[in-house]
Parts: C-alpha cells; structure tokens; sequence
C-alpha cells in the first residue's frame, strides 16, 4: 500500500454542502453524526440527521411543488432537465471531488463514468417527457375507450453508498420526467454529491421542492418517509434484509407500490468453447473488483467448465494482482477502499466461515495491512459448494468463488441461486448455448460475453428476481415503472346502456 503520491486532489480542500435541501432551501436541523472517509478513516464533515418532522415539511414542500411541475407541457419539463444536465456538466469536477471525498468511488472512475452517467440519464429522461403516450383500446362504434399514463404525485427514492450520485439520478431523471416531485434520501455514509445535484436543479429552474434531499439513517429518517402518507410510490435499491423491511412498514402504514432493486449472487458462467481466455479474464475480473465488489450486479460467482478452469483461472489472479489499492483522491488507485471497517470484517468473517466448510483460498483473503482505510485484497475462493455462506450470502466485496462443472446441464445447474436472481454473464461462442443459457437462467438480465451495464444499456430495462427485488427501472420500463394508468370509457350513444351489475360487460339489465 502506497499513499506517498496523492494526484488528483486534496481531500481536506473539499467543501461538502453538509446539510438537508428542500423547498429550494438549505437546512441544518436535526443532530449530527460524523462522515468518516473510507479511504483513510478520517471525519469529513459533520451530517445533520432529519427527523419526522423534518420529513413531513420536506413531504409538503414535494406535494406543494408537484402540481406546477405536472402541469407544464411535457417538452418544458424536458428542457429543463436537459438545462440540469448541463449544469453537472458545468460542475463536472466538483460533482466528482463531492462523490470521491467520502465514497469508495475512484476519482478517475468519478470524472469519467459516474458524472457523465448522470447527466446522460438526465438529457435521456428529458427525452422521454413527451414520449410517454396513452392509448386507445378496442370499443365498437358507439365508445372511445382511452388509457392515459398519470404521475404517482410525490415519490420517495432511498439509494445506497456505492454509486450514490449514479442511483440517485438513474431513479430521480425518470420520476422527474413522469411528472412527479421527488424527496430523496441517500446513504448517511454518502451524501454530497446528489444533495448538489438538489441545488443545481433549483438553478436550472426546476420548481423549489420539486428535487429535496433528506439526510439520516433508516430507522429514523428512511422509515419516516417511506410511510409518509402523503407519499406515494416508493423507490428503493439496496440490501435484501432492507428492502424486506420496507415492504413490511410499508405494508403496515398504508399501501403504495414500491420498485425494490436488491442483493445478487451473480454467476459469471464459462463454457470451454468461450474463446479469447485473455478477454474472458478481464470481464470476469472486472465484474468482482469494479468498486471493490460493492455493486449489486458484482460478478461474484464463477462457474467454469473443467477444460478450462485452470488457465482461466490464472489469468485472473494475474489481473487481480496487478490492481493499485490507494485513496479515492489518488489517480493511481485502481482498486476502491472498503466503505467501513464494519463491511470489511464482514468479508473477512464469510470468507474464513467459507474455508471451515470446505472451500481453499487461492489469491487473497485478507485486508492489506496498513492503517487507516479498509482495502481488502482481491480474493478466489475455490471448491465451493451450494451449502457454503460464501454461496448463500452477498459478500460486497473482491470475492469470487469458483465451481467447475463437466457438463452444460450441470453448469446450468451450478449458475442458479435459490434466492438471487439480479443478473448472469455467459461466455461462450455457440450461438445455441448461449440462447439456452440465456431462456434457462432464472435472472432479469443476461449478459452473453460480457459483463456489466454500458453506456448503450440505458435503454435496457434492468431489474431482478426473486430476493433481489422487483420493478424494472432503465430505458422505457423506468419512465413508465413511476406513471400509473386510469381507464376512461366515453360513451357516444345519445342514451347509453346500463352495464347489468352482475351480467356480462354492457348487457341489458
């Protein structure tokens, strides 16, 4: 670990907008608690924590804001958000400093993706305003039957820490677009860069209270808004155990639809005939250090067909070597810190559990040892089976376990999950494989020689099965995931039948 060369920027000269944003305003109520930085350990800065007060306000100051927004023509609305995304692009380094600071995101990765994600989903959704259509349905001659698409009103979105300003405009650009006002509470561990985000949108000209931001942990603040009654929709993306207890409160204070994106254990399935091993390596390595492996469509599972194994699983371990752990400020770093010293004794703790029911470790297994920050090493896991905690649980972290199988029917078998289904890469250059491969596998996306979203993909719904979730969010399906439907019947008839209360559809009483 070498922390001597800190290009990029100094942390200590990032000033963070430490406070709540709604009504167009900022505010510092509540107690605090501190944001420690992951890359070193060191407090940033000091967050106020609201409270159900404080939502309550931030919940009508949405509801107040809303009206105006849905009532303006669609392309005004769509103008608008393109107006936003230019803003990030105006404040692209500053966005990328306020997300690097305190989050496990390398600023390298920062300028590159993560700002520019956002304000593509931005001018995408701003896009999608005026494309969102009712339609018409089938009636005789004597009816219009119509089906207009309505926003919910007021949504609340709930985001995790490991690509806070990514999921927060990836769920916010097209709740905006659909028409709805948004209040949005991200991770305590990262909350800057959307809480700026809050107050460009203000200066783009959004209406104040349209994009508010709350701050707190679940218990208090998340649960306070979640069951706001004057909250419509909810939107979540996070752990499975979270998301359950969101549909439980939910639930038991009022029903509103909910989108949940969870957990993964997602396999990375190899066959022999896959081709390149060199460009398989790099996806497969990728896919379980990208952010450390604190993604939930982390690649964490491979399953490889015994012709192979072996020298791919070499290749990988080389390419896992090779990755520069360092702070988030550093442009050197290639390998992102752990978010907590917490997470990394979790990996630590299913990794040695792995290895007491059977599995070996490979590569890695272990935290480097330097102080401060928590950065683990790169980790394969071999000989592990459905029965182990390394297989039934999500680690979020650089570890992949490995099965290898004889045969396509059991390699099928190994890449499902009995709960996860977030998503699954197939590498192989049969056409007919990968069709059945894709058919087969109980997952809501499927990636054939490759892993991992693109740019491009923004127009693919994603999505999960199972334990990681439901709801569609991306593309067309993410617009119309955050509008409801209403049937309107005209009827054209001078004198129009009675529908017979407990007959067929128009029949005469």
């Amino acid at each position: 670990m070498n922390h001597d060369t800190y290009r990029g920027f100094e942390p200590e000269n990032v000033v963070v907008p430490a406070h709540h944003f709604f009504a167009g305003k900022p505010s510092t109520t509540g107690p605090t608690i501190s944001v420690i930085r992951p890359s070193d350990g060191l407090t940033h800065a000091q967050l106020p924590c609201a409270d159900a007060q404080l939502i309550d306000a931030a919940v009508r100051s949405a509801v107040e804001a809303q009206s105006d927004w849905a009532a303006l023509k669609p392309r005004q609305r769509g103008r608008l958000l393109h107006r936003l995304a230019d803003l990030v692009d105006k404040h692209a380094e500053e966005l990328a400093q306020l997300e690097a600071v305190v989050s496990s995101r390398p600023i390298v990765e920062c300028r590159t993706i993560d700002v520019p994600t956002a304000a593509e989903y931005l001018r995408y959704y701003g896009e999608w305003c005026d494309k969102v259509e009712g339609m018409v349905t089938a009636s005789g001659d004597d009816a219009v039957s119509l089906v207009l698409r309505e926003p919910y009103g007021v949504v609340a979105i709930i985001t995790p820490w490991n690509f806070p300003l990514v999921l927060a405009t990836w769920k916010l650009a097209p709740a905006l677009a659909a028409g709805n006002a948004v209040v949005i509470k991200p991770s305590e561990l990262t909350p800057f860069s959307i809480t700026r985000v809050a107050e460009l949108a203000v200066e783009a000209g959004l209406p104040a209270g349209l994009l508010n931001v709350v701050h707190g942990d679940g218990p208090t603040a998340g649960r306070a808004l979640t069951t706001h009654p004057d909250v419509a929709m909810v939107s979540f993306t996070g752990s499975t155990a979270v998301g359950g207890r969101i549909m439980s409160d939910v639930g038991m204070t009022g029903i509103k639809p909910l989108s949940l994106e969870l957990g993964g254990k997602n396999p990375q399935l190899v066959f022999a005939d896959c081709g390149d091993l060199n460009a398989v390596a790099d996806h497969i390595a990728w896919g379980i250090t990208r952010n450390a492996g604190q993604l939930c469509y982390a690649g964490s599972r491979l399953v490889v067909e015994r012709p192979v194994a072996e020298a791919l699983l070499n290749r990988i371990a080389e390419r896992m070597g090779q990755l520069r752990s360092g702070p988030t400020w550093s442009e050197e770093t290639t390998l992102a810190p752990i978010i907590s010293q917490r997470q990394a004794d979790r990996i630590a703790r299913i990794i040695d559990q792995s290895v007491s029911e059977g599995a070996s470790v490979h590569t890695g297994g272990t935290l480097f040892e330097q102080g401060g920050g928590c950065f683990f090493q790169p980790t394969l896991l071999l000989e592990m089976n459905g029965r182990m905690t390394g297989f039934r649980e999500e680690i979020f972290g650089p570890v992949l376990g490995v099965q290898v199988f004889d045969t396509i029917n059991e390699g099928l078998r190994l890449a499902q999950h009995p709960r996860y289904g977030l998503t699954a890469s197939v590498f192989t250059r049969d056409g007919a494989k990968a069709l059945k491969a894709a058919k087969t596998l109980r997952t809501g996306t499927v990636w054939i020689n490759r892993w991992g979203r693109t740019a491009d993909m923004i127009t693919s719904p994603f999505g999960g099965y199972g334990q990681s979730g439901f709801g569609k969010e991306s593309g067309r399906a993410g617009v119309e995931g955050f509008m409801r439907q209403k049937a309107v019947w005209i009827d054209l008839a001078e004198h129009a039948e009675l529908a017979h209360a407990h007959g067929p559809s128009g029949a005469r009483p």
